[in-house]
């Protein structure tokens, strides 16, 4: 009986180790498929050439990506001065000044802003943004850089506010305490002790930051004026890496479809960087919070003290300026949000939502159909993965092993992958034979895989040892613990997954393009093409424009954002209850 306990827990704790160490493969996957799909053009016009060439024509075999390089990094710097600045200040606000009865609006607020799809962003940058940038500044195009930056910007403020406002909260208050002892103001202790000890983890969230804004496509898309030329000022038409791979890869064959793979793996190598320089400063942070200050560190603070506290108008004014901010933040919310939805729920109606599609007059009925495929596939393959290595993580290793920091690196890295990049890997290792919901479903399950693996790794460390301990000490054995005691203790963590899952889910449209297909008709099985919500936007939007048509699958996404937002709000609320 005791060796069949045995052999029962090795097994276990095998299986638990293959699902950590499917990100690992996922990853390496990836890489290598990437790099052999590119290696032919990298092989026949040279890494130097490519990098660095000026001419994208495909008809003359001219491929150089170096003004989109320049495109990609000029948007990512313009959108992190945007979208950082108006993120550190909107969490200074949420954390220091916001009333405590607002800051749970205020973090809905946030939380709403990342969920909704990109290429809603898209389209409301295409149908407003534009066309004001045109009128406020009397040019031809409101679409170029400015534009795109603008969205871009947006899209990373819920971000850099997330993790910007995690930092802040976690300054010790004898920080704060010291510093009001010393007869400074609340406002001069915000600015001038508390920022500056937060500022390795606001620099964590303008990485995370500019590893998205690298990354993104579908909102760039229909705003960017998609001309490969080096940008000459704010209103000039551009064309990112992502723009770029997205537009031609539907008809590229040959040199120019492996060219258009290599432009994915210049978008990896930025990833990879973004990701190394994060590890460094998390590394960087945590051997800073072990040591102790030095007394020169310390010296210069107390001068800095003595200094300011007699002055603090430039302080007062700063928190201000993050009020009105987070004011401004609200109110491009209300004005998306709004705009939306005034101009797609009148154009709802019952046989749009549900009357048969046809090419010529495509309905909801099938997005209804594929998305909900997609949604119980991609689950139905990521959720044991993601439960496994979260179990994994935390019951059968140390907190600091060397297993559990590579497994973290790996992790955070799948989880950094630009969805154009998975959308090329998915349509390589999955539509062999024709692309399908059942490729993409492959495709988003290993997209949500990190977002399941961290949820329910936070839940399980939140239950007590205590409660383990009793398990086992009444004769349970240590797999009949996690299954019967720690997982039922830790379910709301795992239902939060799953809704954070659906989510990105609905949401996903850059990698469906290449793996689910954009057809709007509905599936007869798992193994046909179909369309999602969001990539029938996609098709309403850029494809075959019909605004009416978008307005209103905008106004279903965004309804169907609103209630997973909810759900998952409740499911958060109910797990620190229970916490």
């Amino acid at each position: 009986m005791t060796k069949s306990k045995n052999k029962s827990e090795t097994t276990a704790k095998i299986l638990f180790f293959i699902a950590a160490g499917f990100s690992v493969v996922a990853v390496l996957a990836i890489v290598l498929f990437i790099f052999l799909s590119a290696f032919p053009a990298l092989k026949e016009i040279g890494v130097l050439k490519f990098l660095f060439g000026a001419k994208w024509f495909p008809k003359e075999n001219a491929y150089g990506v170096l003004p989109m390089i320049v495109a990609t990094l000029l948007i990512t710097l313009l959108a992190l001065l945007i979208g950082g600045t108006f993120g550190v200040f909107t969490a200074i606000f949420i954390v220091y000044f916001c009333p405590k009865r607002l800051k749970g609006i205020f973090n809905q607020i946030i939380v709403l802003l990342a969920g909704i799809p990109s290429i809603i962003y898209g389209f409301f940058g295409m149908i407003v943004l534009s066309p004001m940038l045109k009128d406020l500044f009397g040019v031809e195009s409101g679409n170029g850089l400015l534009a795109s930056s603008l969205i871009l910007g947006l899209m990373i403020l819920p971000t850099v506010v997330s993790l910007s406002k995690n930092a802040l909260e976690s300054v010790p208050a004898s920080y704060v305490e010291g510093s009001l002892a010393l007869g400074a103001t609340k406002e001069q202790t915000i600015f001038k002790i508390n920022l500056s000890a937060a500022k390795k983890g606001i620099l964590s969230a303008l990485t995370l930051g500019a590893g998205r804004a690298i990354g993104e496509t579908m909102a760039v898309l229909v705003v960017c004026g998609n001309s490969v030329a080096f940008p000459d000022g704010l209103f000039s038409p551009i064309r990112p890496l992502t723009v770029n791979i997205v537009n031609e890869m539907g008809y590229a064959m040959g040199l120019h479809r492996s060219a258009l793979f290599a432009t994915g793996l210049v978008l990896l190598i930025f990833i990879f960087f973004l990701n190394g320089v994060l590890a460094l400063i998390k590394r960087e942070r945590k051997e800073r919070e072990r040591g102790k200050p030095k007394r020169l560190t310390e010296t210069k603070t107390v001068i800095r003290k003595r200094r300011y506290f007699v002055k603090g108008m430039a302080q007062k004014s700063l928190s201000i300026v993050s009020c009105i901010v987070a004011g401004i933040v609200v109110l491009a919310l209300a004005v998306l949000l709004g705009y939306i939805l005034a101009n797609g729920l009148p154009e709802l109606n019952w046989n749009f939502l549900f009357g048969t599609p046809t090419y010529k007059t495509p309905t909801l009925l099938g997005a209804f159909t594929s998305t909900g495929w997609i949604i119980l596939l991609a689950l139905f393959m990521a959720l044991p993965l993601g439960v496994g290595a979260a179990i994994f993580l935390v019951e059968y290793t140390k907190p600091g092993a060397k297993v559990v920091k590579v497994l973290r690196i790996f992790i955070d890295t799948l989880s950094g992958i630009p969805s154009i990049v998975f959308g090329l890997f998915g349509m390589i290792a999955f539509c062999g034979s024709g692309k399908s919901l059942f490729a993409g479903a492959l495709t988003l399950s290993l997209m949500i895989l990190p977002t399941i693996i961290r949820s329910v790794e936070e839940s399980l460390l939140a239950v007590q040892n205590s409660v383990r301990e009793g398990s086992l000490a009444l004769g349970a054995t240590k797999i009949r613990t996690i299954f019967k005691v720690v997982l039922p203790s830790a379910l709301s963590g795992v239902i939060t997954a799953t809704v954070l899952s659906v989510g990105r889910i609905v949401s996903e449209s850059a990698a469906l393009i290449f793996t689910a297909g954009s057809l709007p008709m509905i599936p007869n099985s798992p193994f046909s093409s179909g369309s999602t919500f969001a990539v029938l936007m996609y098709n309403f939007t850029a494809e075959n424009p019909n605004l009416q048509a978008a307005y209103a699958t905008a106004s279903v996404l965004l309804i169907l954002v609103l209630l997973i937002n909810l759900t998952a709000h409740f499911c958060e609320r109910k797990w620190k209850k229970n916490k």
